[in-house]
Formats: C-alpha cells, structure tokens, sequence
C-alpha cells in the first residue's frame, strides 16, 4: 500500500503541471460550447437547452476534479475533525450549491440592480475574491483559535458524590473512550459553508453575463446551479474519501490518551496550512480585464 501511494504521488507531481494545463482548456472549450448552447436557445433552437443543463453539469464535475479552493478548505478541514458521515455530505455539498448562489447574486445585483458595464463587474469581481480570500484566512485563524482553546486547563468542580447511572444518551462514552465527538461544532461548520460559497466560480459569472446579455436569464441561472450540483456531488465524493482516510489512520494509530494532544496539534496546523492558502489566493486572484471577464477567458 505504502509503495503504490508513492508511486502515485510522484505520477502525480511528475505530471502535475500537464494536468492543471488540460483542465484549464478543456475548461475554456465547454465556456465556448456553453454559449454556443446559449446562442442556440436564442435563436429558438431549444435542443441547445438539454444540452446546455449537460454541459453544465460536466462543466461543474471538471471545476470539481481540477484544484480549487473548496476542495483544499473540505479535504484540510475533515481531515482535521471528526465529522459525523451525514455531515460529511451536507457541508461540503451546501457550500457547492451556495457557490453557485452568490455567483446568481453577484452578476444580477451588479449587472442587472446596478447596470454595470463588464469591466465594472469585473473589477467587483475582483474585490469579491480578495475579499473570499481573507474569509478563507479568518476562519482558518477561528480554527486555531478553537484548538488552543480547547488546550486550556478546565476548572475542576467538586460535586456530591453519587452513583453513575450509564445510559445511551449519558455522554461520557464507553471504556473511558470520551464524549460522542460526532456532534461538531455548528459554527465551525458554518464557516466552512460560508469559506466555500463566498467565492463565485468564474465559469459561472461568465454564464450568467451571457446570459443576462442575450435576455435569457432563467436558462443562465438553471445552466450555474446544475453547475453547482455537479461541482457539490463531485466535492461531497471526496469529502467522504478524506473522512474515511481520516478513520482508518486514527483506528490504526489506536485512540490512547497518551495522544490527546495530537488533535488539537493537528488542527492548528490546519488552521495555518488555511491561512498559507488564503495568502496564496490573496495575491494571485485574476487580474482585472476591462473587456470583461468572459471575453478574457476566450469566450
């Protein structure tokens, strides 16, 4: 097993950089095939509609499989907590969703509330992202700030002392295991939602501008949020995988107290490898293009 995840790794840097360059253009050509779809519905020819809801969809697994910064905030975060399976789908696949929500909310609020011309909205877009990148570095400082806390030695009460009775819903756990630590924190889980959905995927705006141009704004925002579904399947897939990596690795190192201290560890290096990552998408956020974004994409 150790042999064929090292052959992987290296397969995978070795060819790492050929990968992103196929994944950005086949990204650019299903752009193309989805105004084309578009153009189609335009002039009447609504075949171009089941193939445009396709295209989408294959357009969201693709921005699924290449790298991004939802699957990099799902794979850090589950692999730093413990996550009941349930939550394991629903967060990741309701930050998807919310992705393709604010991009609806951004093109229409500036393009159609605020009738901004394509360099303006491109310009906001890029605020947008700068400003999604310091929510990605904030809640990777609210993950820190969560395990140091959780270091903190905890004042003793003496209470009566009195027999214990053991039941399911007890809480204190079987074999001096612990507390039931499926029932995660609703707010960490929030800002993993929030960390997701807040930056608009690109594809995404280009479809609803194009659409919004072409006065065919319900086939745009049916186009993002199938997008966005097959973006969230594909995310919930891996999220699922990082959570099961997580339980074998842990049933295999065994659950002694002795490393209590590795958890909260652990999280603070994820809280920072997220900060890192914000940091990274700080500065290399896409220029501003005064022709608009879409056209800049070569669409």
């Amino acid at each position: 097993m150790l042999l064929v995840l090292l052959f992987a790794g290296f397969s995978m840097h070795a060819h790492w950089n050929a990968f992103i360059q196929w994944c950005l253009a086949t990204q650019i050509t299903l752009h193309r095939y989805l105004v084309m779809y578009l153009l189609q519905l335009n002039n009447h020819q609504y075949s171009g509609g089941l193939w445009l809801i396709t295209g989408a969809f294959l357009y969201g697994v693709l921005h699924a499989i290449g790298p991004g910064h939802g699957k990099f905030i799902v794979t850090t975060y589950l692999s730093t907590n413990k996550e009941s399976e349930l939550a394991a789908r629903v967060v990741p696949f309701l930050g998807s969703l919310m992705q393709g929500a604010s991009a609806v909310l951004f093109v229409f609020i500036l393009a159609v509330g605020f009738n901004l011309a394509s360099g303006d909205i491109s310009t906001s877009r890029w605020y947008v992202e700068k400003i999604s990148a310091v929510l990605i570095g904030a809640f990777g400082a609210f993950v820190i700030y969560q395990a140091l806390k959780s270091l903190r030695p905890r004042r003793m009460t003496i209470r009566a002392i009195r027999p214990h009775q053991h039941d399911e819903n007890c809480g204190c756990g079987h074999h001096g295991v612990g507390a039931d630590l499926t029932k995660g924190d609703w707010k960490t889980r929030l800002g993993v939602i929030l960390a997701i959905g807040a930056r608009p995927c690109s594809g995404a705006i280009m479809i609803l501008m194009f659409s919004n141009a072409l006065g065919i704004v319900t086939w745009g925002i049916a186009a993002v949020m199938t997008m966005s579904l097959g973006t969230a399947l594909s995310i919930m897939g891996l999220s699922l995988a990082v959570r099961y990596a997580r339980e074998r690795t842990v049933a295999w190192f065994g659950g002694s107290s002795s490393l209590s201290w590795l958890v909260p560890a652990v999280k603070i290096a994820g809280g920072v490898i997220l900060i890192l990552f914000a940091i990274v998408l700080f500065l290399t956020v896409i220029p501003i293009s005064a022709k608009g974004d879409y056209i800049a994409a070569g669409c």
